[in-house]
């Protein structure tokens, strides 16, 4: 039919289809704010526990020390992490870079079997948004109908007292945050010593901690939901690792459609209608405002907040829990679940090698890490009737919690070694440098080019061995 022939405004506009359009955004593209309920449920238990934890680990770890140092700080201007009392300097990124390579293979690994579970479970920004701003928010402003009426009211005395009850507790604990995350990276004691000069003494970093507490503010305020659904790139990879086999928070439409509005399961059995009755608590606690009806969504973060609300009406009107529940499209459709399939097995066997490798480099890991290298612009010298000398310089890493004893000696050859100035130490706060001469006998010199190898002896123990040249005449070579 043609639409010229009726009036404009006679013509009613079609309502977009769901995928053509965020939830969050309503039809004429402003931001359509969310107010989920407060979720309740087995599942929202155990999330809270989960998050308690990492809230504490969060807070806390920062503040632990271990043989006077953090027992974690990750702090890459000094060039120096501590893992859980392990240090790592820059010769040891390696292995840093290798980890991070390993729990991305994971986190691809777990999206293709288990969807967005570490979004739901233990993202930060879920953590901190359902888990702390959301419940201050809950304590403050109420329930979400009474959160909606509040905004929809004039600003008298109670709503200016509410909104700033709640926001400058939101302000609060940004700075909180913020602070703690810089312990991680600068450790609690240099955090209280800056803390204790104030700003005067250092505006710079203040500065920086004020900007990162506003911004911290406002995505948590404000921002909310939309890092999820427009900044995170995380939830863009769901389009191509999912997979219908992939388990993700599922609706049954086996079992729900059609959908009935009668609660009595006599009558939707008689009439032929699924479990579903329409009551859209799925919907009203969700934290991005879809619909999980609706199938698999960008904006689903897998929070498992729909399974708790339809298993509580599905409690109610005695019919068997999991109409939404963890699931696959397959698992659905035919009643198979599939826990693995080529993709999860190449991803697996991906994951046990770089395990494996990961895990072989850290046990033969040394405690010290030393190099040698003979002095730029020098050349051998006559030392003796019958020897030659060169000068060496030796960097050496202490990758230990403590202080140690180091000596060098030449084990691939009868030699000497003089120190130039202060002798090798092995301090655990520093690189211990040190320049020193290798004196050999013309008669050990096989070229004018000669390996040698030097030992690094600590408590008894050679603990690495470093290769170099020794230089010599020319007229050895013809020899």
């Amino acid at each position: 039919m043609d639409d010229a022939n009726y009036p404009l405004e006679q013509i009613k506009p079609v309502k977009p289809y769901f995928r053509d359009m965020l939830q969050t955004v309503d039809e004429t593209g402003r931001r359509r704010w969310i107010y989920p309920k407060r979720p309740t449920g087995n599942l929202f238990r155990v999330r809270s526990i989960v998050a308690g934890i990492l809230l504490l680990f969060f807070f806390a770890v920062p503040f632990i020390s271990y043989k006077g140092e953090p027992l974690v700080l990750l702090s890459f201007l000094d060039r120096k992490i501590i893992i859980f009392g392990q240090v790592f300097w820059p010769q040891d990124f390696h292995l840093l870079g290798l980890s991070i390579i390993v729990l991305i293979v994971f986190l691809i690994l777990f999206t293709v079997k288990f969807g967005r579970v570490f979004c739901g479970w233990s993202c930060p920004q879920t953590i901190f948004m359902e888990f702390v701003f959301r419940q201050i928010e809950y304590l403050v402003e109420g329930d979400s109908g009474k959160q909606t009426e509040l905004d929809r009211q004039a600003m008298d005395l109670e709503k200016f007292m509410k909104k700033g009850i709640k926001h400058f507790i939101f302000l609060f604990i940004s700075f909180l945050v913020i602070n703690t995350t810089f312990a991680w990276f600068i450790g609690a004691d240099r955090l209280g010593l800056l803390l204790s000069e104030g700003p005067v003494a250092h505006a710079g970093i203040f500065s920086v901690v004020f900007i990162f507490t506003i911004v911290f503010y406002l995505v948590y305020a404000f921002f909310r939901e939309q890092v999820c659904v427009l900044v995170c790139p995380y939830g863009r990879l769901q389009g191509v690792l999912l997979d219908e086999n992939s388990v993700v928070v599922a609706y049954d439409y086996k079992r729900g459609e059609p959908r009935h509005t009668s609660a009595r399961s006599k009558k939707r059995t008689e009439t032929g209608n699924g479990h579903c009755i329409d009551c859209r608590n799925c919907v009203s606690v969700c934290p991005t405002g879809i619909d999980i009806r609706n199938g698999t969504q960008l904006e689903c973060i897998n929070c498992t907040a729909c399974i708790d609300a339809c298993n509580r009406v599905m409690d109610r009107i005695k019919l068997p829990r999991g109409l939404v529940r963890y699931d696959s499209e397959v698992g659905i459709s035919t009643g198979v679940r599939n826990l693995f399939n080529p993709r999860t097995v190449a991803y697996t066997a991906i994951l046990a090698v770089l395990l494996v490798v990961t895990g072989a480099l850290f046990v033969t890991r040394e405690d010290m890490e030393a190099t040698v290298f003979r002095m730029p612009g020098t050349q051998f010298q006559q030392y003796g009737p019958s020897g030659f000398t060169n000068i060496y310089k030796v960097q050496l890493i202490n990758k230990t919690r403590s202080d140690l004893p180091v000596e060098m000696r030449i084990i691939s050859h009868a030699g000497e070694i003089l120190y130039i100035g202060s002798e090798l130490s092995a301090p655990r706060d520093r690189p211990g440098e040190a320049t020193f001469m290798v004196v050999l006998d013309q008669k050990l010199l096989e070229s004018s080019n000669t390996p040698i190898a030097i030992g690094i002896i600590s408590g008894g123990k050679q603990v690495t061995v470093c290769k170099t040249n020794f230089l010599g005449p020319g007229f050895l070579d013809k020899q």
